[in-house]
């Protein structure tokens, strides 16, 4: 590429909008959280076909990251993104004036395939306009987006619909989406090179397929456990797809995915602990509130009110951690972080149906605050490991990753908690109530839960163990402005 030429002014006018823009995306897909009961009552619908508003929505946006590569390395920036915002748009508003179900759930698979672009998107668009010891901070600042955005959405979609209508979260995401997208028309430029290559059809095929499925098995996991035909068979077929799919993208000279990149030893093993991190991150999200309602007795505010606290935390250190990376490098961040985050999941897997809700309250906190020193460095010392030809298909793998971590991790912890919940389930005695009974099996169930999520994050750390920095202070990617 040629020499760069994009002004600092100029460079972060682009970063604001994609900032902006992803953090749209994702405050999108939280929003939903509280509002399905409105949902449910307004198109009169169950509960379990409301449930696909999310479901559905996380497989479309699985399905598309792979895709994002491709579109990275063969679309201009300026035209990929206002397709990609301009869809998300469409979307929006279509949901906002939804009049029954089916428009709705059309409107978020529609949505989803904008999302879906957006996110990884974003990630090269750090890495491509700042110079390698600087991406640190570049990525911190990304790590604001990923963890406010679920902070704040599932609060202000149900302060919203208390006092208005499920459809006025919609219209704020459209209205802040139409200023995303008239802000990027004005501003951004192209500063890829577009690569002629031609897409392989097959390999979308058997991505869909292949990815889409497990993620349905995953989902079903959740609700049903992994006994159920409806887990295990899914899993299979998903797993004999995935490996066509695999050995295609290594015999093929125009894969949608680059899976060479896995030669990278750092790019591996970051992305390995990436996945775990994730997966600590994402289920116990979920397993906490349903503990402070299930197990402690209290209210669903409270049980919300519980990991506000750890997400803000993990926001704001998002850039201290990442300025920590560029002049420190990931591997003291790695024996520091996973260190916190074992000996704190191992904390959380005595709770009892007294613990003290201050208790939880601290522990979760420092609990997040352990997850934010270790996402965004390990996402940015394995995508920096990588050439810049490479960068595109890193972040997009990246990406698809930690989303496969996010559903599995979230599977794993209901199913676990469901298992043993039944398996050491407290047997009557005296003075004991039926309900204070059931509340006990609820924590126990927590408890294993938590405790396979320990095993899991000391893999991490053993695996962190054989990262290597690279050098810093490389010179900046070259950009052009087209």
């Amino acid at each position: 590429m040629s020499e760069q030429v994009i002004s600092k002014h100029r460079r972060n006018i682009i970063v604001s909008v994609m900032i902006l823009s992803g953090f749209i995306s994702i405050l999108n897909q939280t929003l939903l959280n509280t509002a399905l009961p409105s949902i449910m009552r307004g198109l009169h619908v169950g509960e379990n076909t409301a449930q696909w508003l999310v479901t559905g929505f996380m497989l479309v946006n699985g399905v598309m990251i792979p895709l994002t590569a491709y579109l990275m390395d063969k679309v201009k920036t300026r035209p990929l993104y206002l397709a990609s915002m301009g869809i998300f748009l469409f979307g929006t508003i279509v949901a906002a004036i939804a009049p029954n179900f089916g428009v709705l759930m059309t409107a978020r698979v529609i949505q989803a395939m904008g999302a879906g672009i957006i996110m990884p998107l974003m990630q090269f668009t750090l890495f491509s306009l700042f110079p390698r010891d600087k991406r640190g901070f570049a990525m911190g600042l990304a790590g604001l987006v990923i963890s406010f955005a679920p902070a704040i959405g599932p609060t202000l979609s149900g302060l919203i619909i208390d006092i208005s209508s499920w459809r006025v979260p919609f219209i704020a995401v459209a209205v802040i989406a139409g200023g995303g997208f008239i802000f990027g028309a004005t501003s951004i430029s192209n500063y890829n090179d577009p690569k002629d290559i031609t897409l392989d059809k097959l390999s979308v095929v058997y991505s869909t397929l292949g990815f889409g499925v497990m993620l349905y098995a995953f989902s079903n996991a959740g609700s049903l456990g992994f006994t159920s035909w409806m887990f295990y068979v899914p899993l299979i077929l998903s797993l004999i797809v995935i490996a066509i799919f695999i050995k295609r993208q290594l015999t093929i000279s125009n894969p949608i995915l680059n899976l060479r990149v896995f030669k990278n030893k750092t790019f591996t093993l970051t992305t390995i602990c990436s996945m775990i991190v994730m997966m600590s991150m994402i289920g116990p999200a979920l397993l906490i509130p349903m503990y402070v309602q299930n197990a402690m007795g209290l209210s669903a505010l409270l049980s919300g009110v519980v990991i506000l606290p750890g997400a803000i935390i993990n926001g704001a250190m998002s850039i201290y951690t990442g300025k920590a990376y560029d002049k420190y490098g990931v591997r003291p961040l790695i024996m520091i972080g996973f260190t916190l985050l074992i000996i704190l999941t191992g904390v959380l897997a005595f709770l009892k149906v007294d613990t003290p809700y201050w208790l939880l309250v601290v522990v979760y906190a420092l609990r997040m605050f352990s997850v934010s020193i270790l996402t965004m460095p390990l996402n940015t010392a394995g995508v920096n490991a990588l050439p810049n030809k490479d960068i595109s298909h890193g972040t997009a793998i990246m990406n698809f990753a930690r989303m496969m971590a996010s559903s599995i991790g979230t599977a794993l912890m209901v199913a676990l908690m469901t298992t043993g919940a039944k398996a050491f389930a407290p047997k009557p005695h005296a003075g004991a109530s039926k309900e204070l009974l059931q509340r006990e099996a609820v924590a126990r169930g927590v408890d294993l839960s938590f405790g396979v999520i320990t095993i899991l994050v000391i893999i991490g750390l053993i695996v962190g163990l054989f990262v290597r920095d690279k050098e810093k202070g490389s010179k900046a990617p070259n950009v052009r402005e087209i």
